[in-house]
């Protein structure tokens, strides 16, 4: 006899698709290192494609092609003044994403697994 798990499971949900392609989509967004990097930047602050493109030692055209698929994908947001455009990660969700994803990553680097007593880095 076959048991279906999810059914035995008191409130299980199960988010739509529309739910899950968001969410496809910001990860894919996140695959790309450099994405990755501006996206830390922009977690302490506004700032422009030039100064991006400085920090992550890309060119300014580079930053602004990553620029514009982040705020596609909703993860940045841009202040214009005059001719001159500031971007920022557009909310907290952004800096929850990445800190789980960096934590993920240390452990995976160091091996550690969640039995194992560590401390986690603060802030992202």
């Amino acid at each position: 006899m076959l048991v279906v798990v999810h059914e035995q499971i008191p409130d299980f949900e199960m988010p739509d698709d529309a739910e899950v392609q968001v969410a496809a989509d910001a990860f894919r967004m996140l695959s790309d290192k450099n994405r990755i990097k501006i996206l830390l930047a922009l977690l302490q602050g506004e700032t422009s494609v030039n100064c991006l493109a400085d920090l992550i030692d890309a060119s300014p055209s580079a930053v602004s092609q990553h620029l514009a698929k982040l705020r596609l994908a909703g993860l940045v947001k841009v202040r214009r003044e005059g001719t001159f455009a500031y971007y920022a990660a557009a909310n907290t969700h952004v800096q929850r994403l990445l800190g789980e994803a960096l934590s993920h990553a240390d452990h995976a680097s160091r091996r550690i697994d969640a039995t194992t007593e560590h401390r986690h880095r603060t802030g992202v």
